[in-house]
């Protein structure tokens, strides 16, 4: 039997268009579409006092906020980095002529295991280039001591870690930079979008120079910077998404309570460890499939495919199998044990608010069933 409506592993959250219309007219009537108008100034404001952060810049999309990140530090030679992500942590090394070292992850939490950096490091080693993977947060303490002792830098791809705390505040405040990804398959989204936490006002003002092609003033360039602004039509749309976000939380938080109940039992699925409600954004929600579940992990991702419940195996490839990256030593397999075991095994089943429980019971059913 064919579904008719196709359940996808996320979906972004809309609110009602009556609601988007005041914003739309608004930028009508005024004209102004882009170039640090006064929504993207709100939306600026407003999320430095959502997130608990001082200063935050908006940026046209989260990949372009890396490759700005690096260029603002003046980052160069070989930057540590982990294998197990999307290609745009890596990609935004090389866009700035880095080489990137792949170093492996912890196995409970499929972050950059600390534990590994040092080995890594040479004398060509400016940063270190973390990722909160699915939300959960790094071992910051940990990896900050690394980057005091060998007077690195630390930017912290935070792409899936709005909102996402720990026992001292925000995760973002962490590092030198900590960038976000507003794209429309994360919690909170703006279309497309991204931001760089800053960490004081200097830092933020050499940044918004930097996404506006370097301009200091109209006749004034003083850096090979890139156009990354974010328009006035995204920023109105994550002024109104951040109305709704709280309430989404709470959505996100009974998919992931409930997967794990009806998952509990499931010889061979094998669920991450539960960040907490302080500290997860239920951003994902990621299965292990090991070699006791009935059938393969692909296996699992074509049959539910097959019943229009498109999962995603995220993240796999490691990036380190791309042809750009697999010729460098740190890439080889053999270096990254954990990664590549990981990569063989995950799969990321469907949340967003919008997920029905009726839904979510048939995609645990077609597992258990399997």
């Amino acid at each position: 039997m064919t579904i008719k409506n196709p359940i996808y592993v996320t979906q972004p959250f809309l609110p009602p268009l009556s609601e988007f219309t005041p914003y739309l007219e608004n930028i009508w009537d005024s004209k102004i579409l882009t170039n640090n108008g006064p929504f993207h100034q709100q939306l600026e404001k407003a999320l430095c006092e959502y997130l608990g952060v001082e200063y935050l810049a908006l940026f046209s999309n989260g990949t372009i906020a890396l490759i700005t990140a690096l260029q603002a530090l003046r980052i160069t030679g070989e930057v540590i980095t982990t294998p197990y992500s999307f290609v745009a942590t890596a990609h935004s090394l090389l866009w700035n002529g880095i080489k990137p070292v792949f170093v492996d992850i912890d196995p409970s939490t499929l972050n950059l295991n600390p534990a590994r950096i040092e080995a890594s490091i040479t004398p060509h080693t400016t940063a270190i280039m973390p990722v909160h993977c699915y939300g959960h947060p790094c071992d910051v303490d940990s990896i900050q001591k690394i980057a005091d002792d060998y007077n690195l830098k630390v930017i912290y791809d935070a792409a899936h870690a709005f909102g996402v705390q720990n026992e001292r505040g925000s995760v973002l405040k962490y590092g030198d930079l900590s960038v976000l990804s507003f794209h429309a398959t994360k919690v909170f989204n703006t279309f497309e979008g991204g931001a760089i936490v800053c960490p004081d006002a200097k830092t933020k003002k050499r940044i918004d120079q930097l996404k506006n092609f370097g301009f200091v003033d109209e006749v004034t360039v003083v850096g090979p910077g890139i156009n990354g602004k974010m328009n006035e039509f995204n920023a109105a749309l994550g002024l109104l998404q951040l109305k709704h976000i709280d309430q989404a939380l709470v959505r996100r938080k009974g998919i992931d309570a409930t997967y794990r109940e009806l998952l509990k039992d499931v010889k061979g699925i094998r669920c991450l460890r539960d960040a907490g409600e302080k500290v997860a954004n239920y951003a994902y929600f990621p299965i292990l499939v090991d070699a006791d579940y009935p059938i393969s992990r692909d296996a699992l991702y074509q049959k539910l495919k097959d019943q229009d419940i498109f999962a995603r195996r995220y993240f796999y490839p490691l990036v380190s199998d791309f042809p750009m990256y697999r010729g460098l030593p740190s890439a080889h397999r053999d270096n990254l044990p954990v990664a590549t075991d990981a990569a063989l095994k995950i799969l990321c089943l469907p949340i967003y608010p919008a997920l029905r429980q009726e839904e979510q019971g048939r995609i645990v059913e077609l597992i258990k069933r399997a």
